[in-house]
């Protein structure tokens, strides 16, 4: 089954009340609003394309390590993907599945990196329970999320379902603003250019793993 397909079924689920969501229309409703305006507002047309080059970061690990693009880069080229948070059923499937293709990308030289805003313990949390053996990396108040174009602000009524939700992003994130990475997938080169980007507002939808793979055979053959 694609990722897609799983995300797919999920959502089908997720959205018909079924147990053990039982979520009122009402909820869904708001969260497709805020997609279409997401959506309409042309963000992800701004984010970081191919062709740009990688804006440099550093960033913890879930022990505290400070890791750099410059460090990742030095083994070959670079998978990174921009996700919301463990409390995202969405970003864990993905993670999942990135683990999955894994070995596909070592094969090619290349090491994979996932980001998100929140705090190091819960990036600990997505590290258990998705069996990861990849950098998760915190990125404090969506900074490096904004440098590649990807950070927008939730609107009210959002943020008011949300914490109707109790589901409260300045406790999980150590962040106050009320920010999100609109999910994204990178391939960088070695020389820190993006040879991949793949940007989406519709946070329901996730490319392939298989899709980084002829960035990645190009990375390759650059570098032979």
């Amino acid at each position: 089954m694609t990722l897609q397909s799983r995300l797919d079924a999920f959502k089908a689920d997720f959205e018909a009340g079924k147990p053990p969501y039982n979520v009122p229309y009402s909820v869904i409703e708001t969260m497709h609003r805020a997609t279409a305006e997401l959506i309409a507002s042309g963000a992800a047309q701004r984010a970081l394309k191919a062709g740009d080059k990688l804006p440099a970061f550093m960033l913890s690990d879930p022990e505290g390590n400070s890791v750099s693009s410059d460090d990742l880069l030095s083994k070959g080229p670079l998978v990174i993907s921009f996700y919301r948070g463990v409390w995202c059923p969405y970003c864990n499937m993905e993670l999942q599945a990135l683990q999955g293709a894994l070995p596909r990308f070592k094969e090619l030289g290349a090491s994979l990196a996932a980001i998100s805003p929140q705090n190091p313990a819960n990036s600990r949390k997505s590290v258990r329970q998705n069996n990861l053996s990849f950098p998760i990396l915190s990125d404090p108040h969506n900074h490096v999320a904004a440098a590649f174009g990807l950070r927008f602000e939730m609107p009210d009524y959002l943020v008011e379902l949300y914490k109707s939700l109790k589901n409260d992003l300045p406790a999980f994130n150590g962040d106050p603003s009320w920010t999100l990475p609109m999910p994204a997938r990178f391939v960088v080169g070695q020389d820190g250019v993006v040879l991949y980007a793949e940007v989406n507002p519709d946070y329901t939808r996730r490319p392939e793993p298989e899709d980084m793979l002829p960035a990645l055979r190009r990375a390759a053959s650059l570098a032979a």
